[in-house]
């Protein structure tokens, strides 16, 4: 029996294959510093976006699989994941509508509390920013791998984008 809803399958997977995306994306930004990459994860692997040979993907995910095992989980945590930017995103929405409490139905009412709410939005998204981290590292990632093994990676082009899909299995 599983200990926690994160450990049942695909979550299981799934947060895995997330943080081996991260870490394969930590290590191409190593090699490609200036290219701008993207990724996202399911239970059956994951697709990175970016402009790089499918060699370079391949070598770049090897490398962060091995890393991840020799214990730096550290790489499944990434700062332009999307889970920081969904947290950053409804905390100022949170911010933005205690501005609106007790504004009443009048329009007039509600904006002139627009610099209240703008206040509220800004302190919540710097209050975030730890917390998009923690998320990653608690629930949306994993940097443990466990019986994670690379069977595949297939690249394709769409509307001049390049998209790698590995897929993994165990």
């Amino acid at each position: 029996m599983a200990k926690s809803i994160l450990d049942l399958q695909p979550i299981s997977r799934i947060r895995r294959n997330h943080g081996l995306e991260h870490a394969t994306i930590h290590m191409l930004t190593k090699k490609f510093p200036n290219r701008p990459f993207g990724g996202v994860s399911s239970p059956g692997g994951f697709t990175i976006v970016g402009d790089v040979s499918t060699e370079d993907i391949a070598e770049a995910a090897i490398e962060a699989l091995k890393k991840l095992r020799g214990g730096q989980a550290d790489l499944a945590v990434h700062p332009n994941c999307g889970t920081n930017f969904a947290i950053s995103g409804m905390m100022a929405g949170l911010g933005a509508w205690l501005g609106t409490i007790g504004a009443g139905n009048s329009k007039k009412e509600k904006i002139e509390r627009l610099p209240l709410m703008m206040t509220l939005a800004m302190i919540a998204l710097v209050l975030s920013r730890p917390l998009g981290p923690y998320i990653q590292k608690k629930y949306t990632t994993t940097g443990h791998p466990d019986g994670l093994v690379l069977t595949k990676i297939e690249t394709t082009e769409r509307a001049g984008l390049r998209f790698h899909r590995v897929t993994t299995r165990g």
